[in-house]
C-alpha cells in the first residue's frame, strides 16, 4: 500500500470557525495502526481534493488537518474533542471505520458539526437519528444483499461459512451475510474470532468439518490475512470471500500470495485505476498517480468525494459548520464512481456493490454482483 507520511493531531495554528478566510476541515482514522492500508487512500483522495480546491485561489482557504486515531474508538473520541474545541474543525471526513465512528457520533452531533464518513459502512450508523452525519459507501445491509447474491447465484455455494471478529463492524457484516444465503437455501455455519489472536486453529478445524463452499470472514485485512492463510494450510478448499474491509494488499501480504490467489471481496466502494468510469474518474486516477506515485485505491475515491461535498457547501459560502450541515442535505453532483447525493438519514442514495478478485499480487475488479463473471 501506500508509504505516505502520515500527520497526527497536533498544534499547528490557523484555520478553523470564525477564522474569515480560512476553515479548517479535520480526517480522523487509522493512519499508523494494522488497518492503515485502508485508510492512507481516502486520507490521501481527500487531501488531494482540499489541495486543487485551495490552488484555485479560492475566497475561503481551507486546512486540511488529519487526526491517527489507529481505528480505536477510545481513541478517536479523545481525538474528536479535541478537534472540536482546540482546532474549531467546521466538518469531519471520517471517522473510517465503524466503531470509532459510533462512539465520536454522540460528540459530533452534540456539537453540530458535521461529518462525512469515506468507508465506515455499519447498519446501525444511519439508525441514530444523527442529523450531522453522513457517509458517502453503500451500508452493510446493502453490501450484504448484493454479495449474498453473488455467493449463492454466482459461487453456487450450498453451505458458507460466516466468520467475524466480533467487532461492531466485522459481526454485523459476517452476521448480514449469513441471513441474505438462509433464505436463498444456503447451510450457515456462523463462528466468532479474537481479533487480537494468531492462531485460529480451532475455528479452521470447525470449518474443515463443515465442508463449506465458501468462507465469508466480517472483519479486516490484518486478521483476515491470517485466518485466510490458516485456511489454506489446514486443507480448506472452499472459496474464500471477505468485504470491503479486507480489500487491501495487506490480505495478500497476511495470507502470502499462494494462499490469498482466488479470494473475492465485496465492496460498496469502485476503485477505478484506468479511469473507465467516466471524465472525473480519468482525471482523478491522473493526478492522483501523480502525487502520490501510486494507483487508486479503496476508498480513495470516496475520500476525494467526502471532502469534495463540503468543498461544495464552502464554495456556496457557508463557513460555519450548521450551515456546511444544512447544506449537505442539498449536495447533488457526479462523483469519482458514484452519484454523491444524500438521504434524510444521511445515506448515499448509489447502491452499487462491487467484487474484486485476488490475481497475482493485485485486486483487479470483476464488475458489480449482478454482473460480475467467476472463471
Amino acid at each position: 500500500m501506500l508509504t505516505m507520511g502520515v500527520a497526527a493531531c497536533g498544534g499547528d495554528d490557523g484555520g478553523g470557525e470564525g477564522s474569515g478566510n480560512e476553515v479548517t476541515i479535520g480526517f480522523m482514522g487509522d493512519l499508523t495502526g494494522e488497518n492503515s492500508g485502508l485508510v492512507i487512500p481516502p486520507r490521501n483522495g481527500a487531501q488531494l481534493a482540499i489541495e486543487q480546491y485551495n490552488a484555485t485561489n479560492p475566497k475561503v482557504k481551507i486546512k486540511f488537518k488529519p487526526y491517527d486515531s489507529q481505528g480505536k474508538p477510545e481513541q478517536a473520541t479523545t481525538l474528536v474533542q479535541g478537534a472540536i474545541k482546540q482546532d474549531k474543525i467546521v466538518g469531519l471526513i471520517g471517522p473510517a471505520f465503524s466503531g470509532e465512528s459510533q462512539a465520536t457520533g454522540p460528540i459530533l452531533e452534540e456539537a453540530k458539526v458535521p461529518s462525512v464518513s469515506p468507508s465506515a459502512t455499519q447498519i446501525t450508523l444511519a439508525e441514530k437519528g444523527w442529523k450531522f452525519w453522513h457517509r458517502v459507501v453503500a451500508d452493510d445491509a446493502v453490501q450484504s444483499a448484493g454479495a449474498g447474491d453473488f455467493i449463492t447465484s454466482q459461487l453456487k455455494a450450498k453451505k458458507v461459512a460466516t466468520i467475524h471478529d466480533n467487532q461492531e463492524y466485522g459481526k454485523g457484516l459476517a452476521d448480514a451475510i449469513g441471513n441474505a444465503v438462509k433464505p436463498k437455501g444456503a447451510q450457515i455455519m456462523a463462528e466468532g474470532v479474537d481479533d487480537k489472536a494468531t492462531d485460529y486453529s480451532a475455528t479452521v478445524n470447525k470449518i474443515k468439518s463443515f465442508n463449506p463452499d465458501v468462507v465469508y470472514f466480517g472483519g479486516y485485512y490484518a486478521q483476515a490475512g491470517r485466518l485466510f492463510k490458516q485456511l489454506r494450510e489446514g486443507g480448506v478448499k472452499a472459496r474464500l470471500m471477505s468485504g470491503d474491509g479486507s480489500l487491501a494488499t495487506g490480505l495478500i501480504e497476511g495470507a502470502g500470495q499462494e494462499n490469498a490467489q482466488g479470494a473475492m471481496l465485496s465492496c460498496g466502494c469502485l476503485i477505478d485505476e484506468a479511469g473507465t468510469s467516466n471524465a472525473k474518474a480519468k482525471k482523478f486516477a491522473t493526478d492522483y498517480q501523480a502525487k502520490f506515485g501510486s494507483p487508486v485505491a479503496i476508498y480513495s475515491g470516496e475520500g476525494y468525494d467526502a471532502a469534495t461535498a463540503f468543498i461544495e457547501a464552502i464554495k456556496a459560502g457557508n463557513t460555519e459548520p450548521e450551515k456546511i450541515n444544512q447544506y449537505l442535505s442539498t449536495v447533488n453532483f457526479e462523483g469519482v464512481g458514484k452519484p454523491i447525493k444524500f438521504d434524510a438519514k444521511g445515506e448515499l442514495a448509489s447502491q452499487d456493490i462491487y467484487v474484486y478478485e485476488v490475481k497475482a499480487n493485485k485486486m483487479p475488479l470483476l464488475g458489480n454482483t449482478k454482473e460480475a463473471k467467476v472463471e
